[in-house]
């Protein structure tokens, strides 16, 4: 494995694809879906400032701020202040990810939390025409999503890795590298100086606390950096994917795939398959939740509850609920289940300290009965399936599968919904008008000005 890995050259074709692609080479599928992932990570970054986890990582860039040369990036939606394109890239990124309402890919990996605050804060700072941004969000979403599938992702995350901390820096330094023009030689640099940024341990989930919110902000900060550095003369690994002592894919993976990030690149595109997230919850129970609320206007509220899930899910989702952080709640699928069925809801009012604790939810969540199923471990992670079988108002049993959530690719009505789902979500803080200003202008993406969709978005005084 390690000679044919070696004998591939992946960094360096890689590099060269990143170097050489223009906005002309997008399919009309993947400029629609940077369209549509775009608007909901800016929608979701808006609204995820406030929150404390969010405030914790924006003091910190405070702390460090010193006015740069022409101008900087902002935090989004917050006037006045700005940063280096680095640390706006990891204030943005973490709230892009600071409440569960962020775009995710089967490839396990959370995608417009960590690209989009990378291109915007570069587009921000350098004034970068809108069809290289379209350009580099496209790209940095396809690596991102072609690292994670070469490392088997189940596999991965079964070691204790968090696939979005892993990944993110070299979907955000590909991302970078388009936005700074860089050639295929340094290019090749900064994903080498990317991946060995990378990292992240699924350990938030022991004790539901806050590095989880910080890994896509971080990861975004880290591809920005690679980039910048390469493009300074700084040097990375050229065979970052493929050296046996130190490579990238052996060291986070026993059973790496590296022909996943080079077959098809350029014409089977996988990033139009990015879900975006009706619920604020882990994207693994998304869809288990659909086929609660399939269920839920049956139910006889009252008696047993069977969810099978992939293994992988019941490790890392299955757990015993006790009321603890916000986080401990979102990563929790019996949470999630148990107030779906009660409320018909699973979004930010969920997640309140009273919901938490309401012991009827605690008592719900923890006398669901959740099923390894063999047949959807053979289906996962390429299809985010599951079911839930439960029993209806006449005594009889119910159940419902769901091959993939509703925020998937292959939900025709999915750009109406994301839509719905941004003014919806930035209700409080945009006046209507401005939310439809904005709908239009990433609509547009690819001819409007990032400063003006920035400008769009303050608050109107």
């Amino acid at each position: 494995m390690h000679q044919q890995m070696q004998s591939m050259a992946i960094t360096r074709e890689l590099g060269g694809w990143i170097a050489g692609i223009r906005n002309a080479d997008l399919p009309d599928a993947v400029r629609q879906a940077v369209a549509g992932l775009s608007l909901d990570t800016f929608g979701a970054g808006l609204t995820g400032h406030d929150e404390p986890w969010s405030q914790a990582i924006r003091g910190w860039a405070d702390d460090g701020y010193h006015a740069p040369c022409g101008g900087g990036a902002r935090a989004w939606g917050r006037p006045g202040r700005t940063y280096r394109a680095a640390d706006a890239a990891l204030v943005n990124g973490a709230a892009a990810h600071a409440y569960e309402l962020d775009d995710f890919h089967n490839a396990k990996v959370h995608l417009g939390a960590v690209v989009l605050p990378a291109v915007f804060a570069l587009a921000e700072t350098l004034g970068v025409p809108p069809e290289r941004v379209e350009t580099a969000i496209a790209v940095g979403y396809e690596t991102m999503i072609r690292c994670s599938l070469a490392l088997q992702p189940a596999l991965a995350r079964m070691k204790g890795w968090h696939m979005t901390a892993v990944c993110a820096p070299l979907g955000a330094a590909a991302a970078s590298a388009v936005m700074l023009g860089l050639d295929a030689e340094r290019t090749a640099w900064a994903l080498g100086l990317a991946g060995t940024q990378s990292g992240g341990l699924f350990a938030f989930a022991c004790d539901g606390t806050d590095s989880k919110r910080f890994h896509p902000g971080r990861g975004a900060q880290a591809g920005v950096m690679a980039a910048e550095l390469a493009a300074r003369g700084l040097t990375g690994p050229t065979q970052l994917f493929e050296t046996g002592d130190g490579g990238w894919l052996k060291a986070f993976s026993e059973s790496p795939q590296p022909e996943r990030l080079l077959e098809g690149l350029g014409s089977d595109w996988h990033m139009p398959r990015t879900n975006f997230k009706p619920y604020a919850c882990c994207g693994s129970a998304h869809a288990h939740v659909d086929c609660a609320l399939r269920l839920r206007a049956d139910w006889a509220g009252q008696g047993p509850i069977r969810v099978g899930m992939p293994t992988v899910v019941d490790v890392q989702c299955g757990y015993r609920y006790a009321p603890g952080s916000v986080l401990n709640a979102q990563m929790s699928a019996r949470y999630a289940l148990a107030v779906v069925l009660l409320d018909g809801e699973v979004l930010p009012a969920q997640f309140g300290q009273a919901r938490l604790a309401d012991p009827k939810i605690v008592a719900l969540a923890n006398a669901i009965e959740i099923v390894r199923d063999p047949e959807l471990d053979a289906l996962y992670p390429a299809s985010f399936c599951g079911w839930v079988e439960l029993m209806s108002k006449n005594g009889e049993p119910l159940r419902a599968y769901q091959a993939n959530p509703s925020g998937s690719g292959e939900n025709p009505a999915r750009m109406a919904a994301i839509r719905g789902k941004f003014r919806a979500l930035t209700a409080d803080v945009l006046a209507p008008e401005q939310a439809e200003v904005l709908i239009d202008a990433f609509g547009k993406l690819g001819t409007t000005p990032v400063r003006h969709i920035l400008s769009a978005a303050e608050p109107v005084v």
